[in-house]
């Protein structure tokens, strides 16, 4: 018998005797002072008979021996002082019809006197005994089961295989319970181990059973309905592990789900299914292809370098002006492909046309992706003219080589800060936008497009980052306002749809991703205090520090005028080409060149001004 069987029967059989002793010694003090007579002596053991029916058999009914009795609360003494007042009623009812009316004082005092015996017992009895024989739970993660199906189940039944297994790291978890949405499942067990409630009651659940650790075992869950359970588990200290979709989980000889379960990410609580893209279109795109791709070290250049160099280019190209983030991705990249790649690597700056002009005549690259830029906000607002000759005219000095040398296919990235933009940085990005349109305009061997997105998720600079540095440090959160809203998406998700735009691209489109419900950068900073298993407010301050020079509440990711239009892709839109005027175009960048030359940041700013009408600045 189970150790958890064994303290069942003892609970049995410790009521029973409370019931029985209760009404022996109430009878023997009652005749002792002549209280009652013999004739109430003679029906004691039809009294204690008919109590010890009843009882048990409530008792048994509201789940009195099925509780985890050490973590028994006020609710559970009331459940089972309620269950044994009904006994005794039910039982003075029956022995009125089956024998005689008992004496009602009797009756009301062997009840007061069982009833708080059996609770006294059970306050002990979870005080000293079972934290006695009680396995040892130091060094055990106390672990808590989101799901009560096929795949929790089988969670459960490795964790108890494990007990027997001193290498298996999965003895050294406790589960406590389950919780389960499915209304049938409550109450019930499974092997011994009860479902505690619904997901809603997570955050209790983990502090009432001091829940350390959270596995949540329902691989077939929609997206939305995953988001929702990962919100109730990131209100918890506790830590958090995921088991993958079932067409991300290994069968087999040997695999064991509960090793398949993966840490929270914080992309998990973006509130809407990872993007798909079309991974045939995107190689045959790429394979066989010399690629350039500029800013090849940063955050969204380097997972572009990285993916690809998995579709078999012919050629790829790294330019980047930091050369320690140029030599981290290369490093990478020779040590995965080795000299199945033909990778080069070239410490250049996109603003120096006559070398970007060497690197063109010399490599002749059929595809380029234009990721090069300055995207700091705040530090472009400090000194717009370096935000233009970088973001503006490097765009234009590689736009202008790729039509020269007859680049297949021209891929700029933008930013939902390129609409109706409110700062420099998103001003340059518009009228890098309009460039390729305008390069667009002039026809030609050259396709260009631009894509458009939101923020990145864990991109140089972007609040993810930043949180976790603050977080790590121990310093407070800082949110520029409460209700500040931003679109996300994670870097493979930005590259994919960069990759299959570019496939899908006939010139002069800017693609559009629909990236969901965009996200309070509030909800996402406690969330990721939460992950730690911090307490936002409180163990992690969170400070507001109010908005920055040219930045929004909120972003959008299309123009008035541009409308929209649907793809293959049903994730991806694409915004109707707007006519760019080309005498107009080139006087005004002609104008802006010069006043950025002469370091002039007032007039920069004018000018920038003049070129993209959408642009509204602070100043």
């Amino acid at each position: 018998m189970s150790k958890f069987n064994y303290r069942k029967l003892i609970l049995l059989i410790a009521d029973i005797i409370i019931i029985t002793v209760s009404g022996i010694t109430l009878n023997y003090f009652l005749s002792l002072i002549g209280w009652i007579g013999p004739a109430a002596t003679r029906d004691l053991l039809y009294y204690i008979v008919f109590n010890i029916f009843t009882c048990i058999l409530l008792l048994v009914a509201v789940g009195a021996y099925t509780r985890l009795w050490r973590y028994f609360n006020y609710r559970d003494y009331l459940v089972c002082g309620a269950a044994v007042t009904v006994g005794f009623i039910l039982s003075y009812i029956l022995f009125t019809v089956l024998r005689e009316r008992p004496r009602l004082v009797f009756w009301c005092l062997f009840y007061l006197v069982t009833v708080a015996a059996i609770l006294l017992f059970r306050f002990v009895f979870k005080r000293t005994f079972l934290e006695l024989t009680e396995d040892n739970d130091e060094g055990k993660q106390r672990t808590l089961i989101v799901g009560a199906g096929q795949a929790g189940r089988m969670i459960l039944r490795e964790i108890e295989n494990a007990r027997y297994d001193e290498n298996n790291p999965s003895r050294n978890i406790n589960p406590v319970g389950f919780v389960d949405d499915d209304i049938t499942k409550q109450r019930t067990h499974i092997s011994n181990v009860p479902v505690l409630g619904t997901t809603p009651e997570i955050p209790k659940l983990c502090e009432e059973y001091r829940v350390s650790n959270i596995i949540v075992a329902i691989p077939s869950c929609e997206e939305e309905e995953k988001r929702k359970i990962l919100d109730y588990c990131s209100q918890t200290k506790c830590k958090i592990k995921v088991i993958p979709y079932l067409s991300e989980l290994l069968f087999g000889d040997g695999q064991q789900l509960i090793a398949q379960a993966q840490e929270i990410k914080i992309e998990d609580l973006l509130g809407r299914k990872p993007i798909e893209f079309d991974k045939n279109k995107i190689r045959e795109f790429i394979t066989g292809k010399v690629c350039m791709v500029t800013g090849g070290g940063g955050s969204i250049g380097s997972e572009l370098v990285r993916q690809i160099a998995s579709y078999q280019p012919k050629q790829v190209i790294i330019v980047d002006i930091y050369e320690n983030s140029a030599y981290e991705i290369q490093q990478e990249l020779v040590r995965e492909y080795g000299a199945n790649l033909d990778l080069v690597t070239l410490i250049s700056s996109v603003r120096d046309y006559d070398k970007m002009k060497v690197i063109f005549e010399q490599y002749r690259p059929e595809l380029v992706f234009h990721a090069a830029a300055h995207k700091h906000v705040p530090l472009m607002e400090t000194v717009p003219e370096e935000a233009v000759k970088n973001n503006i005219f490097g765009t234009y000095n590689v736009a202008k080589l790729a039509m020269e040398y007859k680049t297949a296919k021209f891929v700029m990235i933008s930013t939902d800060k390129a609409v109706n933009p409110t700062n420099v940085m998103g001003a340059t990005k518009r009228a890098c936008e309009m460039i390729i349109q305008y390069m667009a305009q002039q026809g030609g061997n050259t396709e260009f497009v631009t894509t458009r997105f939101g923020n990145v998720l864990g991109s140089n600079g972007s609040v993810i980052p930043l949180f976790r540095k603050q977080i790590e440090s121990g310093s407070p959160v800082t949110v520029t306002h409460p209700d500040i809203i931003r679109y996300f998406m994670t870097i493979p998700e930005a590259v994919s749809l960069v990759l299959e735009a570019g496939a899908m691209a006939k010139g002069g489109e800017i693609f559009v991703l629909d990236m969901g419900a965009p996200v309070k950068i509030t909800t996402l900073a406690e969330n990721l205090i939460r992950m730690y298993g911090k307490t936002p407010y409180t163990e992690v301050p969170i400070i507001f520090t109010g908005l920055r020079p040219g930045e929004k509440l909120f972003e959008e990711l299309l123009m008035d005028e541009e409308g929209l239009q649907s793809t293959e892709n049903k994730k991806i839109f694409i915004g109707n080409q707007i006519h760019i005027n080309p005498v107009e175009l080139t006087v005004k960048l002609d104008n802006l060149h010069q006043a950025a030359q002469e370091n002039d940041s007032e007039r920069t700013v004018e000018l920038l001004g003049d070129l993209v009408p959408t642009f509204h600045h602070s100043s």
